[in-house]
C-alpha cells in the first residue's frame, strides 16, 4: 500500500510541476546587437510549448533582413526545445557554405520577459560567443 501511495504522490507532483511551467509560447522580440558597435536591431521569435516541448522559428538572418531591400530569408525551424518550470532552451541549426552552425539559446521566462543567453560558434575555431538579451512578449 505504501508503494502505491507514493506512486501516486510522485505522479501527482509531476503533474502539478508542468502545470505550473511557464508560460512561453508567443512571439518574443529583443533587440539583437549590432556588428561594430553599429545600432541594433528588433528580432522577433516564435515559441509554442507543448508540456515540456518547445517547438518554434527565429529569424532565418538571425534576426537580419535580406539586406539590399531583397527578401528576408525564410525563418529557421528550432531543436531540441525543452521547458522546464522557468527555464527554457533550444538551438538553431543553420547550414552555410562553411558548414553547420548551431546556435544555443538557454534562458528564464519572468511573466511578459525572456532572459535569453545566445550562444555562437567562435569564427574560424575561435571561443564561442555568448550575447545576453531580454526579450519581451509581443503584443497579440
Amino acid at each position: 500500500m505504501t508503494k502505491k501511495l507514493l506512486f501516486v504522490t510522485t505522479i501527482l507532483l509531476v503533474v502539478a510541476f508542468v502545470a505550473v511551467a511557464a508560460d512561453v509560447s508567443g512571439k518574443w522580440t529583443y533587440e539583437a546587437p549590432g556588428r561594430g558597435g553599429n545600432p541594433g536591431r528588433p528580432t522577433t521569435i516564435t515559441l509554442k510549448a507543448e508540456g515540456m516541448k518547445l517547438t518554434g522559428t527565429v529569424p532565418g538572418g538571425g534576426g537580419r533582413g535580406g539586406g539590399g531591400g531583397g527578401t528576408p530569408p525564410p525563418d529557421v525551424e528550432i531543436s531540441n526545445g525543452k521547458v522546464n518550470g522557468n527555464n527554457v532552451s533550444f538551438e538553431v541549426k543553420r547550414s552555410t557554405q562553411n558548414g553547420d552552425i548551431v546556435t544555443k539559446y538557454e534562458g528564464t521566462v519572468d511573466g511578459d520577459s525572456l532572459k535569453l543567453n545566445i550562444t555562437r560558434p567562435g569564427m574560424n575555431g575561435g571561443d564561442p560567443t555568448t550575447t545576453e538579451v531580454v526579450a519581451k512578449r509581443a503584443g497579440s
